[in-house]
């Protein structure tokens, strides 16, 4: 389907009609079904595509997306759709109202044309935790495609739309990008309104997008970002995303991670991030390297954290105000019992069962109230880091994409996916995956890059101006 702008420019010359795009994404989400990307399509998107149409015909017509399709994952509400968040026990739920960052995008005239497949409430790095089955990697489907925006990632890889929208609670867009491909950027922590988002760990939770190229990344982004009074969290636009002038990459500063570069991460990653890295030093940048030894107690913090807060925002799921309700229930503690037992995995039941753990009595100042403040030390030593240089960079993942089925067995294997990604979600900083090379499987690998807290307009500039570079190293 070509770079967003440049559908965008197609639209506008008349090269193109919104209702050809829209019937191109249905042919292909019909002839790739396959990949099990997609959980529903909203058919009444090619109304909305002729409706967009006659309304470029008239004149000064300035909505930013008039006529674009897009695809959304499955866990923002969207008005009038049903939405699971990949998970049996919201089969069936209507959505009653629709999240600000995709009304955001419709105001501007995109066209949503479907939901992407999911993790279970965005428990896992595969989408093989999915209750409407695995999603499958578009370079060789036999491999996953992360997770848990597994299915926008491998939608945007298929050609079924130009960008997609997912949400990263500790790399769900970005690792998903590093096993396709594809760009996934997460913004600063409150840059995009979470109203209308289901909740998994609130105070990582963001909404992100995955596309073809860091300035389709900025123009999405730009039209999400800024507060919203549904969600006191969020956070001023400090200026446009989509200013992107270009970087002076001699004046630039990079401190790449070396802890990320060592044992244990797949040597054809380290050598590619590496070859990246000699690409931007040739260009001028300057490299230093970056010891942040805080960033080994990450993983163990976000995952007492994280099933803490899940176990708080999936209480909701009682079998009375959501839509699975079990049977045959004799009384109301039956009732909650067999309903949550019924609707939730094993993934989400395991997730549920930690985080009460950690927030009960006696365990409560033991683990979760230490995570926090081991929290706050990872934040300090990531903010002194980013006091030295301008950006931070290092791979996305320890691994390449990995065989469906290969890690459902282990779930501590699976949670080291989060090993890299988890940290900046800890800490709340922008952070795009930008895909770097091939390996010598002729599998993608990606490369993170990090930045202060609202320093997302810097962050998309770099990077849109090395993709040039990183481009011509592949």
């Amino acid at each position: 389907m070509g770079p967003l702008l440049q559908q965008i420019a197609a639209l506008k010359s008349g090269e193109v009609t919104s209702h050809e795009l829209v019937e191109q994404c249905f042919e292909v989400i019909e002839a790739k079904s396959d990949y099990n990307a997609i959980i529903s399509t909203r058919p009444q998107a090619l109304e909305e595509a002729r409706l967009s149409d006659s309304s470029r015909s008239a004149p000064k017509t300035t909505r930013r997306l008039e006529g674009v399709p897009f695809i959304v994952k499955d866990n923002l509400l969207t008005t009038g759709d049903e939405m699971t968040s990949g998970s049996n026990m919201l089969r069936g739920f209507v959505s009653p109202y629709t999240a600000t960052a995709v009304q955001r995008l419709l105001d501007e005239g995109a066209i949503l044309v479907a939901k992407s497949n999911m993790d279970s409430f965005g428990f896992g790095s595969s989408t093989e935790n999915s209750d409407f089955g695995p999603t499958k990697n578009p370079i060789d489907p036999s491999l996953v495609p992360g997770g848990s925006s597994g299915g926008s990632a491998a939608a945007v890889a298929l050609d079924m739309t130009t960008f997609a929208i997912g949400t990263d609670t500790a790399g769900s867009i970005r690792q998903p990008a590093a096993f396709t491909g594809t760009v996934g950027y997460k913004p600063t922590y409150g840059l995009v309104s979470r109203y209308g988002m289901t909740s998994m760990a609130s105070s990582t939770d963001t909404v992100g997008v995955i596309a073809r190229s860091t300035a389709d990344a900025a123009l999405v982004m730009d039209i999400m970002a800024g507060k919203d009074v549904n969600d006191s969290t969020t956070i001023d636009l400090n200026e446009e995303l989509t200013s992107l002038k270009g970087a002076d990459l001699s004046t630039a500063k990079v401190g790449v991670i070396t802890d990320w570069l060592t044992e244990g991460v797949d040597p054809a990653i380290v050598e590619t991030v590496e070859s990246a890295v000699e690409a931007l030093k040739s260009q001028g940048v300057e490299i230093v390297e970056v010891s942040v030894p805080e960033l080994k107690y990450a993983l163990s913090v976000y995952y007492i954290i994280m099933p803490a807060e899940v176990s708080s925002n999936l209480s909701r799921y009682d079998g009375v105000r959501y839509r699975h309700t079990a049977q045959s229930s004799s009384d109301l503690d039956s009732l909650y019992l067999k309903s949550r037992t019924e609707g939730f995995n094993e993934e989400a039941k395991r997730r549920i069962i930690l985080g009460t753990h950690v927030l009960s009595s006696g365990y409560y100042d033991a683990y979760y109230k230490k995570a926090q403040q081991v929290r706050t030390l990872l934040i300090n030593a990531m903010d002194k880091a980013l006091s030295d240089v301008d950006f931070l960079l290092g791979p996305t993942t320890p691994t390449l994409p990995f065989k469906i089925g290969e890690k459902t067995a282990d779930p501590m294997q699976m949670y080291l996916s989060d090993i890299m990604t988890a940290p900046s979600s800890l800490c709340g900083l922008p952070t795009i995956c930008l895909p770097i090379a091939g390996s010598d499987q002729k599998l993608p690998v990606g490369m993170q890059l990090l930045a202060g807290r609202r320093q997302d307009s810097q962050l998309l500039n770099f990077a849109n101006t090395i993709e040039v570079v990183l481009e011509k190293n592949k």
